[in-house]
């Protein structure tokens, strides 16, 4: 139920102006987002790649409302890639359709998003295009098949949730392309109708589409911060020769920074999410969703900031 309710404020627009006006929840955020600005976001890359981490940036924004906003989204996420070869980092980047413009139209973002491939693979460098609600699902796979993967099969990705019962069956169709993959669990509020609506049945389709991924698919990535998860990945690995070069763990900025380390020392890839921008708000909702046990650490901060306010006014 506290899930659902962090999902479904996560759209609210009025909590949303209330928070990102709050310093202490803005202070709570900065733990999982790098930032506001592209400069702080290299700053967070720079110090992850020191650490043998590699990593994925994401500027946050999704559903823009204009074409305008969808063109000045390509541009920065065309500042991003040239900063990044600039600086030599080891990091690509991830984005959503509906940042681009799908909600507008889908022809602008196929545009705006074929501008931006044809960019990355000038910079040598690799575009993972993020899955959204199940309601964009297979619209965002009609266009990677059709629009994006014929020309750019070798910088350019899709995300798979494993919370969907479809997963398996997209999987089998990604790795018949040959595509890269990223699994992760699944962060939307969706109904019983199109996924699984208990914990442990979202985390054994997890395994079974991992298990087909590391022995059929194309680098995948192995975004998650279950232990559980993590240690029969490598042992289903161990198992059947699949070298950890052949995957990579992901996992989210701020989240479960011991364990990317430990990956890291014990010679696995590790990519970590790198997001950044002033449109943090529903991003955070999904991350405290995911995690309740940050709620009462938020609230209890931020109604001690209210009641103090309330106090210095009298």
């Amino acid at each position: 139920m506290l899930r659902r309710t962090l999902l479904y404020l996560s759209g609210q627009q009025r909590l949303e102006g209330f928070l990102r006006r709050n310093r202490l929840a803005r202070g709570f955020a900065s733990r999982f987002v790098a930032g506001e600005t592209l400069e702080e976001a290299l700053a967070a890359v720079r110090r992850l790649n020191a650490d043998g981490i590699t990593a994925s940036l994401d500027l946050l924004g999704e559903s823009v409302r204009n074409e305008a906003e969808a063109r000045t989204m390509g541009r920065a996420y065309h500042e991003m890639l040239q900063r990044i070869r600039s600086e030599r980092l080891d990091a690509n980047v991830s984005v959503k359709l509906t940042a681009l413009g799908l909600d507008v139209s889908e022809e602008l973002s196929v545009a705006v998003m074929q501008e931006l491939l044809d960019y990355a693979r000038k910079c040598n460098s690799f575009v993972r295009i993020d899955m959204e609600s199940s309601a964009y699902t297979q619209r965002t796979l009609d266009l990677f098949e059709h629009r994006f993967f014929p020309n750019h099969r070798e910088n350019v990705g899709v995300v798979f949730q494993s919370y969907l019962y479809r997963t398996l069956e997209d999987v089998a169709w990604a790795n018949a392309l040959r595509a890269r993959v990223r699994l992760c669990k699944g962060a939307y509020m969706e109904p019983p109708s199109v996924a699984y609506p208990d914990k442990k049945d979202v985390d054994e389709n997890y395994l079974r589409a991992m298990r087909v991924l590391l022995l059929e698919g194309n680098y995948p990535g192995i975004a998650t911060h279950d232990e559980r998860i993590i240690e029969e990945t490598k042992r289903f690995a161990r198992e059947h020769d699949v070298d950890p070069g052949r995957y990579e763990f992901q996992m989210l900025y701020g989240v479960r920074r011991d364990l990317q380390q430990s990956l890291v020392a014990d010679g696995y890839r590790m990519r970590v999410y790198v997001p950044f921008g002033t449109q943090w708000y529903p991003y955070l909702m999904r991350r405290l969703a995911e995690r309740p046990a940050n709620v009462a650490f938020i609230t209890g901060n931020v109604l001690r900031e209210l009641v103090g306010a309330r106090r210095r006014r009298r």
